[in-house]
C-alpha cells in the first residue's frame, strides 16, 4: 500500500514546503503555511493522458474549421460592455470582489436575465440555503421556470445534476467554498481551488456551458488562492466599490474574446443593480465651481472615454519630513511629477505636504492623467482655482515636456458633450485632429507653458 505524504502549503502564493514554516520564504506572508495530506496514486491508477490519433496531430491553421457563435446579451449593457460585447457560450468567467459588495446580486439578476433569453440556468451556492436565494431573488423581482436553485458544496454531485440537467449556464458561489471529494486537503486551500477550477473549465470547454465563478478576495484586493486561478479561466471581473456608498465599479483585468480596462458603472438600489450610463456626469456632479486644486481628466477605460476629478491639496508640513498620501492614484507617480513641478516649473514643493485623490473611487493609472495631475497640485499650491469648463490630457516628462496621448479624437468629443468649452492636450496631437468642434483645443508642449495659460 502506497505510503501518504505531509507537505505545508502557502494559502497565498503556493509554496510548498515539507516542513512547517512561520513566514514563507517565496512571497514573506505570515502564518499561511497549512499541512495538506498527499497521497501516492499507483501508476496503474494513473489515467492515460493520450487522445485519439487525431487529436494528437498538428492540423494547419488554414485547415481549422471556425464557426463564429453569436454572444448572449443581458439587459445589462454595461455588463455586455465589459464581457467584450456579451456572453460567449462555453466561457469561464471569474469575478471576485470584497464581502458584501454586490456579487452574488449580480449573478442573481443575470440569472434572471439569462433564463428569460430560453437558457436553463443552475445556480450552485456553498454559503446560502436555497430559502435564502429566493428571498434575494423576489427583492430583485427575479422568478422564472428554467432557474434551479441548488445548494451544494460537494463537487461529484455537482458533476451529476450538471450532467443529468445539461444547463446552458451555471453558477458557482463560491469557488473556494467547493469541495472534490478526490483531494484530501482542507475546504478552501490552493489544491482545493486548483482541482475545482480545472473541473469546471472542463465542464464549460466540453460540454459548451457557461460557467460564472464567484471568488473571495484577501485582504490586499487579490482573488484568494492561486494566481493561476486567474490565468486557467477566460475573463477576470473585479467588482469594485465602497459600502458606505451606492455606486459599484465592474473593471474587466483579463478577457480573452474582448479589451481589458473595460469598466460598468452600475448603482445599488433596492431593486438591485441599475446601470449608470453616462458615468462621467456622476463622477462631476458634486464639483464645485472654480475651487482651487481641482483639475478634470479625460481617461480612456478601455474603449470608454470618462472625466474625472482629480483634486490635490498642498499644506506647509510640520514635520521635517514632507508626507505624499494619493488615493486611486500611483504614489510614485504623484512624487515623480511633484519632482517635475519643482524642477521645471519653479514650484517650491519640497517642504508641502501633499493629498491626492481621484473622486468617485476610480483609479487612475494610464500616463495621459499626468498633466491634469501637475495642474491640480500647481492650482492647489498658487491657491489659483481652474476654470471649470476646461479638462487636461497629457503625458508628463522628466524634462517637463508633456508627450502626446492616444486616442485624442474620443476624449475630445467626450469632453465636449458634457459641456467642457476648452480642453487643454499636448501640441504634437494637435496635427491628428482634423474635426470642427465647439470646443476649444489648446496644444501644449510643456508643463510650464500649460500654467502660463491657466494662472497667467
Amino acid at each position: 500500500m502506497a505510503k501518504s505524504k505531509s507537505k505545508f502549503v502557502c494559502q497565498n502564493c503556493g509554496y510548498v514546503s515539507p516542513k512547517y514554516l512561520g513566514r514563507c520564504p517565496n512571497c514573506g506572508a505570515w502564518n499561511q503555511m497549512v499541512e495538506e495530506v498527499e497521497h501516492a496514486e499507483s501508476a496503474k491508477a494513473t489515467p492515460s493522458r493520450r487522445t485519439s490519433d487525431l487529436d494528437s496531430k498538428p492540423i494547419k491553421i488554414n485547415d481549422v474549421s471556425f464557426q463564429k457563435e453569436p454572444r448572449v446579451k443581458t439587459d445589462l449593457s454595461e455588463l455586455n460592455r465589459v464581457l467584450g460585447g456579451g456572453i460567449v457560450p462555453g466561457s469561464l468567467v471569474l469575478i471576485g470582489g470584497d464581502p458584501g459588495i454586490g456579487k452574488s446580486t449580480l449573478l442573481t439578476q443575470v440569472a434572471g436575465q439569462l433564463q428569460k433569453t430560453g437558457g436553463k440556468v443552475l445556480y450552485v451556492s456553498g454559503e446560502e440555503s436555497a430559502s435564502q436565494i429566493k428571498m434575494r431573488a423576489d427583492r430583485l423581482d427575479v422568478h422564472g421556470d428554467e432557474l434551479y436553485i441548488y445548494p451544494q458544496t460537494d463537487m461529484s454531485y455537482i458533476r451529476d445534476t450538471i450532467n443529468s440537467m445539461n444547463p446552458d449556464y451555471l453558477i458557482i458561489d463560491s469557488i473556494q467554498t467547493m469541495d472534490e471529494p478526490e483531494i484530501s486537503s482542507a475546504v478552501g486551500s490552493i489544491s482545493q481551488v486548483r482541482e475545482v477550477t480545472s473541473e469546471l473549465m472542463n465542464i464549460a470547454k466540453q460540454q459548451n456551458i457557461t460557467v460564472f465563478v464567484v471568488g473571495h478576495v484577501t485582504k490586499g484586493g487579490a482573488i484568494a488562492g492561486p494566481k493561476i486561478l486567474e490565468h486557467m479561466v477566460d475573463t477576470v471581473l473585479y467588482f469594485e466599490g465602497d459600502t458606505h456608498h451606492s455606486y459599484r465599479i465592474l473593471r474587466s483585468v483579463k478577457n480573452r474574446f474582448g479589451s481589458t480596462n473595460e469598466i460598468g458603472i452600475f448603482e445599488m438600489q433596492t431593486k438591485g443593480l441599475v446601470e449608470v450610463a453616462n458615468p462621467s456626469e456622476i463622477f462631476l456632479e458634486e464639483r464645485l465651481k472654480d475651487a482651487n486644486g481641482s483639475a478634470v481628466v479625460v481617461s480612456m477605460e478601455g474603449t470608454r472615454p470618462i472625466l474625472v476629478e482629480i483634486q490635490s491639496l498642498i499644506t506647509p508640513t510640520i514635520f521635517g519630513n514632507a508626507k505624499r498620501t494619493a488615493t486611486g492614484l500611483d504614489h510614485n507617480r504623484v512624487s515623480v511629477i511633484m519632482a517635475v513641478l519643482e524642477k521645471r516649473g519653479n514650484l517650491m514643493l519640497q517642504n508641502q505636504d501633499a493629498y491626492l485623490k481621484s473622486t468617485g473611487g476610480v483609479k487612475l493609472d494610464e500616463p495621459a492623467i499626468d498633466l491634469a495631475l501637475a495642474m491640480a497640485i500647481a492650482s492647489s499650491y498658487k491657491n489659483i482655482g481652474i476654470p471649470a469648463t476646461d479638462c487636461f490630457v497629457g503625458e508628463v516628462g522628466l524634462t517637463g515636456e508633456v508627450r502626446r496621448v492616444n486616442r485624442i479624437d474620443q476624449r475630445v468629443n467626450e469632453a465636449e458633450k458634457l459641456g467642457f468649452q476648452r480642453i487643454f492636450v499636448p501640441k504634437n496631437n494637435l496635427g491628428d485632429w482634423t474635426k470642427n468642434n465647439k470646443i476649444q483645443i489648446i496644444g501644449v508642449s510643456t508643463v510650464l507653458e500649460a500654467m502660463n495659460k491657466i494662472f497667467n
